[in-house]
């Protein structure tokens, strides 16, 4: 537990410093999430990092917090109404301090108890890597926003690894029957090693390619045609359509040709 709180406090700082000097301005630029600014996007990741919070803290108090957020119009734009009701430098130093917070009640869990959220159930590890993959991508949006291109690192593989174990959910969240059988996905890391997993055989179905284009995919930030990602095999090409490491509805993703390879 200690490590991954580690890696999502690396996150959490990474993110930070694209945003910490930023002008009012740029905090009210368009995103790729149709409708949120980048103000938008930090006030999402400070909410549901308060509600994680409860969830590690608090079970019963997270299950009524979650089913009034649920049965609310608002649904997912909730998240954006606390950012949009206070100034740029009182929401980057909110969401500073219920970061911390949230990574001081995390590191001290039980690596296998099972914390609540609006999907299924995860263990208190999985939990933090699913805060750490949601830091990641709403990260790229603001990347994206700006223009910037993110150096990726090793914190890439909790990311990855979440994408490859949410298939089953994937097909679940879209009404469809999971196909026997595995997907091998091989992926190379930032410092050129590679990260296995599945069965691999001659013509079995495969992802191959970047870390980060995975990574991309999986959060669908990126539309797969528009990555170098190998897909081979239908069973792939299906899985890989629909990847959703995120709890929640299925997302819409990216456009094809929105964010083209190179």
């Amino acid at each position: 537990m200690h490590q991954i709180c580690a890696d999502l406090g690396d996150e959490h700082v990474s993110l930070d410093s694209i945003v910490a000097n930023l002008d009012s301005g740029d905090w009210l630029r368009p995103t790729p999430a149709t409708g949120w600014t980048i103000a938008d996007q930090i006030s999402h990741l400070w909410f549901f990092d308060q509600r994680a919070l409860l969830a590690a803290t608090d079970v019963e108090a997270f299950v009524a917090d979650m089913q009034l957020l649920i049965s609310g119009s608002g649904g997912v734009e909730a998240s954006v109404i606390p950012g949009r009701a206070i100034s740029s430098g009182e929401l980057l130093e909110s969401w500073r301090a219920d970061r911390i917070r949230l990574l001081d009640a995390a590191s001290s869990m039980d690596p296998a108890a099972r914390i609540p959220w609006y999907g299924p159930s995860m263990s208190a590890r999985s939990f933090v890597t699913a805060r750490l993959m949601e830091t990641w991508a709403h990260g790229q949006d603001i990347a994206d926003a700006l223009s910037l291109v993110r150096v990726p690192t090793r914190r890439l593989k909790h990311i990855a690894h979440l994408g490859v174990r949410a298939r089953p959910f994937s097909y679940r969240l879209n009404g469809r029957e999971l196909p026997d059988g595995d997907v091998a996905v091989d992926l190379t890391a930032p410092d050129g090693s590679v990260w296995h997993w599945g069965d691999s055989a001659d013509g079995s179905p495969s992802v191959t390619g970047s870390a980060l284009d995975f990574c991309l995919v999986v959060t669908q930030r990126r539309h797969w045609t528009d990555t170098d990602l190998c897909v081979v095999g239908d069973q792939a090409v299906e899985w890989i359509s629909i990847a959703q490491a995120f709890a929640g509805q299925p997302g819409g993703g990216r456009l094809p040709g929105q964010f083209a390879a190179g």
